[in-house]
């Protein structure tokens, strides 16, 4: 069973052991936990907002902090733990928009409930983020007998014993592609566990409109119990387009008050005592107004500790109103794995997303299709014209030809094959698109052979579009391919997205304005790098933003020319402008890390590798090699500075198996997406399943007594058992007998009598 059913099923036991807690007289939990009736968020049991769970092995230390029932003692250990969600207290979240990317800074106040008071567990914290999100660092604040304090710190990985090291630990990993869940050690119940967490994520562009959302949706198992419990959230939402246009707000899911409103920049709050916790996501949508083309260049200094010393810029361009400007006419070459791992959802998917995309060509556009797997094939020995019978016999091709038992996955063929169909465009813009969920051993060559092509190729270079399925291809040999190709790439780890994100990246390919965009470089410049080295073309599916290093004088503009859909030649003079109100550091830094991987990747260069890891300890972005981890510190002392990961292990002693004292350090774990898994793409594994566990996550082990300590019980015993235990009461002999009665007929009744005869 995946990560996140086991993690559902682990909340599901801990909410039903939650319910073994007596609040005191005249209170009790919300009603929605004693129903069984859910709602569809709450009934998978997937955060939806950033939350808190006590980890409880062991069931009998279940109780309120405050006012124990004096419950008879509870023999048996749940395997996986239960998660018992936390009451929360407070919260509030803080939203920084700065072009197309935002920073959210996200704090809570957290009570371990469900612990009596003197007893200790493990607390696990679930941070849901938005697309492309990036975590960037962690505080935690527990108030206890003796507070303690973690901060997170990024630090290199010295050599392969530190990695493992680092691998091995279930601290911090991702629960799915978008909830990051890390563990904070043995807390005491009835304390208080404040948490900050920062982030970044992507803001989509969706006809015309930069459009936000952050999860903000509370479980009402989280409301604390009692009455006078005061409940205060906030968000702080703060918005700079960097460019010199009006902001024209277009929805929002929230209150927000307006507390002040520039050209490019605005300011909102939300505020309020609230009887339950917000229940639905922070959802907001601006657009940055023009009729035309427009755009601009800022510059900004380095930081005084960046290693780095030249001066930064950034370059951007917006298509402006679709009206004004027609896109160019279109030749595309749909080139689709139809390896053995795609069958079932994600080819279905891709299916229907790939048919969606030729419906929205024009009849003068044409298409080819090419499907692969050990080998390829072709839908036709030439480009066809979108028609709509060309379309319909495409249809009927590709519902014959996606189904295959071929596990192997070729990429270079059909490359080859989609650049020598375009290979004679001249008035038009030709794409490639390729869509994979594998890796291959011959990326770095297939790079190298397309660089070829490209450069041997006609008037017009085909453009290259990647899209990646599941976390076993290479995404930097896709975003290399892109970059290569001036083209764009984008990824979805969950086959239920694969429609929604393969339509829109088509739309970035297919509605372009302006291609072939260069810039001229000012002589007075001593030095001059582009993010990325070759300019993509603009399209109203996205604004083009790109950004660089140089040294030497700046000029007061910039002068950037292209070509237009009727072959004219377009020129544009930017304005330079000195950007005070941003931070370049944190806007521009996820693009250079991801464009610096992937040529590290693509040449293997340590010298890159360390040049990529330097920056992701200045900003804290994660990177490939850099990992995160907490450090428990004291509130007089400072965090220290990044350091390698074996100075730290060499520095603090761990604890060793069984002792009672706090760790001094929580490994978080590496969060990049690694360079691919050629052996699960060459046993055909599916994107998003995982190898076999044993035994299975899923299974709930509970072992009473001495006599029952080994027995594993099957799922439906485990589950009644758990929820017999919820209910212990003075009477839990008489309950207990009853329930072994009632399942004389099932195979657990010897497991349900050995449980009986612990009380």
């Amino acid at each position: 069973m995946a990560e996140k059913d086991e993690f559902s099923s682990s909340v599901s036991c801990g909410l039903m052991l939650s319910k073994r807690i007596y609040y005191g007289k005249g209170a009790s939990p919300t009603p929605a936990l004693m129903s069984r009736s859910l709602s569809s968020t709450e009934s998978c049991y997937l955060p939806t907002a950033v939350m808190a769970y006590a980890v409880v092995s062991e069931p009998s230390v279940v109780d309120n902090p405050d006012v124990p029932s004096y419950q008879p003692y509870v023999h048996g250990r749940c395997e996986p733990p239960a998660l018992i969600p936390l009451h929360m207290h407070e919260v509030s979240m803080e939203v920084d928009c700065w072009m197309d990317t935002a920073f959210v800074t996200a704090s809570g106040a957290w009570r371990v409930h469900c612990i009596m008071a003197g007893r200790r567990c493990d607390c696990r914290v679930a941070v849901p983020m938005g697309e492309k999100g990036s975590i960037l660092g962690v505080e935690v604040d527990i108030s206890e007998t003796e507070k303690s304090s973690y901060n997170s710190k990024w630090v290199t990985l010295a050599d392969s014993k530190d990695m493992e090291k680092v691998a091995k630990s279930g601290d911090g990993f991702f629960l799915t592609p978008h909830i990051y869940t890390f563990r904070i050690p043995q807390v005491e119940g009835g304390s208080y566990v404040s948490i900050k967490v920062c982030w970044s994520q992507k803001l989509p562009y969706k006809d015309g409109q930069f459009c936000l959302t952050v999860p903000f949706s509370f479980p009402t198992y989280v409301i604390p119990v009692g009455k006078k419990i005061p409940k205060r959230e906030k968000i702080q939402l703060n918005v700079n387009s960097g460019s010199g246009t009006e902001l024209m707000i277009q929805c929002s899911s929230h209150p927000l008050k307006e507390l002040s409103r520039e050209v490019r920049k605005l300011s909102f709050v939300y505020e309020a005592e609230v009887p339950a916790w917000s229940t639905s996501d922070l959802d907001f949508a601006y657009t940055v107004t023009s009729s035309d083309l427009f755009g601009g260049v800022l510059l900004q200094s380095p930081a005084l500790r960046d290693f780095d010393e030249r001066e930064m810029f950034c370059l951007y361009l917006f298509p402006g109103n679709k009206q004004i400007r027609r896109v160019f006419r279109r030749e595309v070459v749909f080139v689709v794995d139809i390896s053995q791992s795609m069958q079932g959802l994600p080819i279905e998917n891709v299916k229907n997303a790939l048919l969606a995309s030729l419906s929205k060509l024009n009849p003068q556009d044409s298409f080819n299709i090419i499907t692969f797997n050990s080998e390829s094939h072709l839908f036709s020995p030439t480009m066809v014209l979108a028609t709509h019978g060309s379309i319909l016999k495409a249809t009927q091709w590709l519902s014959s030809n996606i189904l295959t038992t071929d596990g192997g996955t070729n990429i270079m063929q059909p490359l080859k094959q989609a650049m020598k169909l375009l290979s004679d465009t001249s008035e038009s813009i030709p794409l490639v698109f390729l869509i994979t969920d594998g890796s291959v051993e011959d990326e770095r060559e297939i790079c190298n052979v397309v660089k070829g092509c490209l450069t041997s190729g006609g008037s017009v270079s085909p453009r290259i579009f990647t899209f990646g399925i599941g976390l076993y291809c290479n995404h930097y040999f896709l975003q290399m391919l892109a970059q290569i190709g001036r083209g764009h790439y984008d990824c979805t780890y969950n086959a239920d997205n694969i429609e929604l994100r393969m339509e829109r990246l088509f739309t970035t390919a297919s509605s372009v304005v302006l291609a072939d965009i260069t810039m001229n470089i000012p002589e007075n410049l001593d030095s001059l790098e582009l993010f990325p080295s070759r300019i993509p073309d603009l399209s109203f599916g996205s604004p083009l933003i790109m950004s660089g290093r140089y040294k030497g004088d700046f000029p007061d503009t910039i002068k950037v020319k292209g070509r237009l859909a009727d072959m004219s030649t377009f020129i544009m003079d930017l304005k330079v402008q000195n950007a005070k109100d941003m931070s370049f550091d944190r806007i521009l830094t996820r693009r250079q890390i991801d464009i610096l991987t992937c040529h590290a990747w693509l040449s293997e260069s340590k010298e890159l590798e360390d040049k990529v890891a330097k920056i992701s300890l200045q900003t804290s972005f994660p990177s490939e090699y850099t990992c995160l981890i907490l450090l428990q510190t004291d509130s007089e002392k400072k965090v220290p500075e990044p350091m390698l990961l074996r100075e730290i292990f060499n520095k603090i002693s761990l604890p060793k198996k069984g002792d009672s004292k706090t760790q001094k350090l929580v490994s978080l774990g590496c969060l990049g997406v690694g360079f691919g898994n050629l052996t699960a793409t060459a046993k055909n594994i599916p994107p998003g399943a995982n190898e076999p566990k044993s035994p299975e996550g899923a299974d709930i082990l509970v072992n009473a007594a001495t006599n029952c300590c080994s027995l594993v019980l099957d799922r439906c015993c485990c589950m009644c058992c758990i929820q017999t235990l919820s209910y212990m009461n003075n009477q839990c002999y008489i309950v207990l007998t009853q329930l072994c009665t009632a399942l004389a007929c099932c195979e657990c009744i010897n497991c349900c009598y050995e449980l009986c005869e612990c009380f």
